[in-house]
């Protein structure tokens, strides 16, 4: 099925894809068989958990795959064979032709290069402007993907971005050359719901204006519900169900679809007692786990980039075993805070203290044992990670350096947290470049717990994960939450996660506590107009529910 606006022969062809990896003198399947295609103007879906076969087979399209991994099959581009062409062909292709939005911008942008650089240098390569002109285009790019003072931006390296940002500017560079195919693999997990709207919003003009076809690998089922035209379900390499979007949320076939579908949080089917926590607390008068007060975060000028404020007079207690969301857009301040929590940036202004003690203050020494009672989970596993330590001792470093275990306790400590987390215990022979994104995330969500933390600070520890796994890994951390106590301060962009998981919720805009309250105090009856825009941006995870909502934003956006 074709939808309305596709039309001629398809853009891809793909058939009999097979993708094999050679590890440890074996080779093992990651794609078999794949068949499908995609038309001008059609956005075609792939869906399915961590290391199902979707990212490697569309990295398969554009030779994209490590030294060990090897490809059979068809892949027709335009009515053109690539598998058979050249690396400088390919080169050519690639950009051009075909553009992609890749999972962690962290690590496929070039850290020594400037944002700006990196774009100019694709659109110098792929089309005839001047310097002058290509710096003024990639302006223009990084305005029409909301990065905040763009001009700005373009000097900036990508390290000096938070991670939506980082995606935007990704998103940016892809959409330069005006594409006939997009593969955005996970094109929004970065992003807050108000930009995850707008760059969707961005890709349905893109595939309007060029009929241009988007393969888009996601485990979000909303944007899938917002953007697909049909969708593809894999588990374990193979494709289990293709249907057109709404025939398949509404009547799947396969029981894992099924399962997939029923693992999609929703906004307004949150559980916890919300107001539990603090009660609890506030009756025995217990002393908050992480108190700030009146606390300012700066950046300090560096080079043309002058010094910014990027939290000001904010406010919070977190008491044991309570929950706290903390949500807003990209850039509000939110990852700042979570890391000033941990002792990695100074609070210029107020105080803010851990278990009592006030980080501004704390030598050296009482830093490293304050951290020991602070678990935290990046945002980027890939760059988090240590890429020449094997799983198993990225894992069990905390232990080691704390001094906690050694030898075979150790041992046993690691192969019980890869348990908790749903990792095989081979994994830790393996490096994380060998794992998938959401693999990768487990690993640091493991590393987090090892040493029991009183305060857990999570920086979007789901956005990697698919929804099957996502399910499971917020019922693990509720369970584990409720055991030992601990504090947490979630850091999300996902409110239908955060309505599952938190008892309070505080919103940040701008640098500034715009809103805080129970759960159900702001999603259900927020008072800050900028706490109701972030609501109404939420796609929902059903096809005329979510169109239905998206015309009405619109229309209300015209008016």
């Amino acid at each position: 099925m074709t939808p309305a606006n596709a039309s001629g022969s398809p853009i891809l062809e793909v058939k009999d894809l097979g993708v094999d990896f050679w590890v440890d003198g074996t080779w093992y399947p990651a794609a078999i068989g794949m068949n499908y295609d995609v038309h001008p103007g059609e956005v075609l879906a792939i869906v399915g958990e961590s290391g199902s076969g979707k990212s490697s087979s569309s990295m398969a399209l554009l030779g994209l795959l490590p030294s060990n991994a090897r490809v059979s099959g068809s892949i027709k581009l335009k009515g053109r064979e690539i598998t058979t062409l050249s690396d400088r062909q390919l080169r050519m292709v690639r950009g051009r032709d075909v553009a992609v939005i890749f999972q962690e911008p962290m690590t496929a942008l070039n850290p020594v290069y400037t944002v700006g650089f990196q774009i100019v240098e694709v659109l110098r390569l792929h089309m005839n402007l001047s310097p002058d002109g290509a710096r003024a285009r990639a302006i223009e790019l990084l305005t029409m993907v909301e990065m905040p003072q763009p001009e700005v931006a373009f000097n900036k390296y990508p390290h000096q971005f938070s991670g939506g940002q980082r995606q935007r500017a990704m998103i940016a560079m892809a959409i330069s050359c005006d594409p006939v195919l997009l593969i955005a693999d996970e094109p929004t997990t970065a992003l807050d719901v108000t930009v995850q709207a707008e760059i969707l919003d961005l890709m349905r003009n893109l595939r309007k204006r060029l009929n241009s076809a988007i393969v888009l690998i996601t485990h979000d089922m909303g944007v899938v519900a917002d953007l697909a035209d049909k969708i593809i379900v894999m588990k374990d390499g193979l494709i289990v169900e293709s249907a057109p979007i709404q025939q398949l949320f509404d009547k799947p076939v396969h029981p894992y679809t099924r399962e997939l579908l029923a693992a999609v949080p929703r906004l307004g089917t949150g559980k916890v007692g919300v107001t539990d926590a603090l009660a609890t607390a506030e009756k025995t008068h217990a002393q908050p786990v992480l108190s700030l007060k009146d606390v300012a975060i700066e950046y300090p000028k560096n080079g043309r980039i002058p010094a910014f404020r990027a939290v000001d007079g904010v406010s919070l207690d977190i008491y044991p075993g309570e929950v706290v969301g903390l949500v807003g857009e990209s850039g509000s301040g939110k990852t700042t805070i979570g890391r000033a929590a941990v002792g990695l940036l100074p609070v210029v202004e107020g105080s803010l203290t851990v278990n009592g003690k006030d980080l501004s203050e704390a030598s050296p020494k009482e830093l490293r044992e304050i951290r020991k009672q602070i678990g935290i989970v990046f945002q980027d596993p890939g760059s988090s990670l240590n890429p020449r330590f094997p799983i198993g001792q990225c894992i069990g470093e905390p232990l080691y350096l704390a001094r906690v275990a050694k030898g075979a306790e150790l041992d046993r400590r690691v192969e019980g947290l890869l348990d908790q987390v749903e990792l095989p215990r081979s994994f830790r022979n393996r490096y994380p470049h060998e794992l998938s994104g959401g693999q990768r995330q487990r690993v640091g969500i493991a590393r987090a717990l090892a040493l029991s933390p009183s305060l857990f600070v999570a920086d979007e520890p789901t956005s990697a994960l698919d929804v099957s796994v996502q399910a499971r890994f917020l019922e693990l951390l509720l369970d584990l939450q409720q055991q030992l106590q601990f504090a947490c301060l979630f850091v999300s962009h996902d409110l239908a996660v955060v309505d599952v998981l938190v008892h309070r919720i505080a919103v940040m805009h701008k640098g500034k506590l715009v809103e805080v309250g129970t759960r159900d105090e702001i999603l259900r009856n927020p008072k800050d107009e900028y706490t109701r825009s972030l609501i109404s941006a939420v796609p929902i995870p059903d096809p005329a529910a979510q169109k239905e909502r998206r015309e009405s934003r619109m229309g209300s956006r015209t008016a």
